[in-house]
């Protein structure tokens, strides 16, 4: 027979909050037993209910500040705190790029046993405003709800699987983020507005494109209304009806979405559902600082692994001999091919390749001759940017291909951490510099970009 449940207090309880965790909330300590404060912030004397209670921590929710930190500021979101998009609109920006810089100097050390020889700055929006209206790429839940006779749109609630009830959303760039309301109301005019489960955003420096999921077919009405509403709007609808390959634009809908480097002179291009960065601003601060710390030489010859559709390849390839991008998806490789034609670089070559399939053979000249090129020839820097999952995979064969300086761009610490301290501890380089990068304002999402340097 299990253990009756013990209810939970209607009480509210007092603490003072000791740090913060990873993920944002406030950490109270109450009679031993760690509680994790969703609303507060480290050094505050709060009041807070508890929301849930498990065997190694509970769970609360701010009721009353009592001693507010420094730090605090008004959430400039009428929804922050029911709203998933965001954790930490109530601190202030410095002090959260702050805060991540001290997690990633936690977890480097806790996971990797590694602190870098020096810190670099953290990279940050440029002014106060900067961080709001930044997302350029999102992907927004939508439902219809019988009780409330509409449909929403928008981020899921913390902790939920509902849509929040909101009218706007203060980090999604304003030409999406201030028209929730006008995609609600259209959706709940169609015929299939209970089998459309998800609008996807895609925005570089010009037009927005609006890929609406969708379960069944439109109906001609649905396709009517949808054109109708992109014209009115200057948003460009595709549908998706299925994978990825099936998404396309309504008629006179197809536009070319592209984002500037300027101080690279470049233009990159790309297709809605491609892999882009959020914010376009914290991708130009993060190609220039990557170019700073890799400072590619006219003699030398780079390997870019993970490399997209070129947001680092084709920068770098300006600076150096030669450069080679290794990428899984056929179709961003297909893009990056695309944006070196685009913009006159010759020196550059891409390839497709799983680089989890498998451990990478050494390079030697017996490889076969089906081996693809680059897994033979030698590199004299590379650049790391792999998904959450790291890039353990590709280590032992980077390190044997002669490489004397690795930038790695994480999205991801834990496994930064992880591959740190293999390339440190096993492979023969030192952690030479790294630091926290602020993709995504308000959250509690934290990149990072580390130096390794041959010893």
């Amino acid at each position: 027979m299990s253990k009756k449940r013990k209810p939970l207090p209607s009480e509210p309880i007092e603490a003072v909050i000791e740090s913060l965790a990873h993920d944002g909330r406030g950490i109270a300590r109450v009679e031993g037993k760690t509680v994790f404060v969703h609303g507060a912030l480290a050094g505050e004397r709060v009041r807070f209910r508890l929301t849930r209670r498990l065997r190694r921590h509970d769970e609360a929710l701010v009721t009353e500040v009592l001693e507010p930190s420094a730090q605090r500021v008004e959430p400039r979101c009428a929804h922050f705190g029911v709203c998933g998009g965001c954790a930490l609109q109530h601190m202030d920006p410095a002090a959260q790029i702050e805060n991540k810089q001290a997690i990633l100097a936690d977890v480097l050390q806790r996971i990797g046993g590694l602190a870098p020889a020096r810190w670099l700055p953290p990279l940050a929006a440029a002014d106060a405003e900067a961080h709001w209206g930044y997302r350029r790429k999102a992907r927004l839940g939508v439902r219809w709800v019988p009780k409330k006779g509409r449909v929403l749109v928008g981020f899921r609630e913390r902790g939920s699987s509902f849509i929040a009830d909101v009218q706007r959303c203060e980090v999604l760039h304003p030409a999406v983020g201030e028209h929730l309301e006008a995609l609600a109301r259209l959706i709940e005019g169609l015929s299939i507005r209970e089998r459309l489960p998800q609008i996807e955003v895609a925005q570089g420096d010009g037009p927005v494109v609006l890929v609406f999921r969708v379960l069944d077919p439109p109906s001609a009405a649905d396709c009517d209304r949808l054109l109708s509403f992109a014209a009115q709007s200057g948003f460009h609808v595709y549908l998706q009806e299925g994978g990825v390959e099936t998404v396309r634009p309504l008629p006179g809908q197809e536009i070319e979405l592209s984002y500037r480097l300027p101080n690279q002179g470049l233009t990159l291009a790309f297709e809605p559902n491609d892999f882009t960065q959020v914010n376009l601003e914290l991708n130009r601060q993060m190609i220039d600082q990557a170019l700073a710390l890799l400072d590619p030489q006219p003699n030398e010859r780079l390997l870019d692994l993970f490399c997209g559709l070129g947001n680092f390849t084709l920068p770098l390839a300006r600076r150096a001999r030669e450069l080679v991008g290794v990428e899984g998806d056929a179709g961003l490789v297909a893009r990056a091919q695309a944006n070196a034609v685009r913009n006159g670089i010759e020196n550059v070559r891409f390839y497709t390749a799983d680089l989890y399939a498998q451990a990478l053979p050494h390079p030697s000249p017996s490889l076969p001759l089906t081996a693809p090129p680059w897994l033979d020839q030698p590199f004299d820097k590379a650049l790391l940017d792999p998904p959450r999952s790291g890039a353990l995979e590709v280590l032992d064969w980077l390190a044997s291909s002669g490489v004397q300086r690795i930038l790695y761009v994480s999205c991801y610490p834990a496994t930064l951490a992880r591959d740190a301290a293999k390339l440190v501890g096993e492979l023969g380089f030192r952690l030479e510099a790294a630091g926290a990068m602020d993709m995504f304002p308000h959250t509690a999402h934290l990149e990072a970009m580390a130096l390794f340097e041959r010893r």
